[in-house]
């Protein structure tokens, strides 16, 4: 079976469009998505995108999804910093009764079967949605966080940086961020066949940020910008992840 690991969307509807064509060029059999469909600028458009797949899609809830829906509900994002809680707030008005239970019900990890055996998938570590770590992360912080997970592989998402490193018996992958990338512009995956394939898909930056531009987010010229077409350098959020 061949899976493309799909996380960090973050509502860039053009950045998925693009992978998407990817995706099915590959002859993908299942797609994962794993975290972090929301927020963004373009929220419900891409929660469309993926309910319309004529491929089998499993969801993976993320700490952005869970927090949207969670504002929907009434409850104030209060672990989001105040300068993005106007991105939270306006994401979850966009949301339907039937958006925030369907983004309510996907699970905190996934396993799937793959022609490397059992494969599970989770957002940030399989006990959280938010524990941070990094291809630079020393292995005895971060080994604590996999201790009695079965499954020898591991991907995950939630830093939007690829990596493919060891902690301990597992091998744990970063899928990257298809929306909200931390490196060099792009849309990135993951493909698993008889391998783990990091990927990249390259689309049409411009005219991304022109319709982000276009949407009534409130934080779209700083995606546009930000985001899309000159996102943070690796380097940089390495730094600051390590603080």
């Amino acid at each position: 079976m061949r899976v493309a690991a799909l996380y960090d969307i973050h509502g860039n509807l053009p950045a998925l469009e693009a992978v998407l064509l990817d995706v099915r060029r590959r002859g993908v059999d299942q797609v994962l998505v794993g975290g972090d469909v929301l927020p963004g600028p373009m929220p419900i458009e891409t929660l469309q995108c993926l309910a319309g797949l004529d491929l089998p899609v499993r969801f993976v809830r993320g700490n952005g999804d869970r927090v949207v829906a969670a504002q929907y509900r009434g409850a104030e994002p209060l672990e989001i910093p105040l300068q993005y809680r106007s991105g939270i707030t306006w994401n979850a008005g966009q949301l339907t009764p039937h958006d925030a239970s369907t983004i309510e019900s996907w699970p905190s990890t996934v396993t799937l079967t793959t022609a490397l055996g059992d494969v599970l998938f989770c957002h940030a570590t399989p006990g959280s949605d938010v524990e941070i770590f990094t291809r630079e992360t020393p292995e005895d912080r971060i080994a604590p966080a996999f201790t009695g997970v079965a499954p020898a592989t591991v991907v995950c998402g939630h830093t939007h940086m690829q990596f493919d490193r060891r902690i301990g018996r597992h091998r744990v992958v970063n899928a990257g961020s298809v929306g909200m990338p931390f490196g060099e512009p792009g849309a990135y995956w993951l493909l698993i066949d008889d391998e783990c394939r990091l990927q990249r898909t390259m689309y049409d930056l411009a005219d991304a940020a022109r319709r982000i531009r276009g949407t009534q987010y409130p934080d779209a010229e700083q995606f546009a910008r930000g985001n899309v077409l000159q996102p943070p350098a690796e380097a940089a959020m390495l730094a600051a992840f390590s603080r």
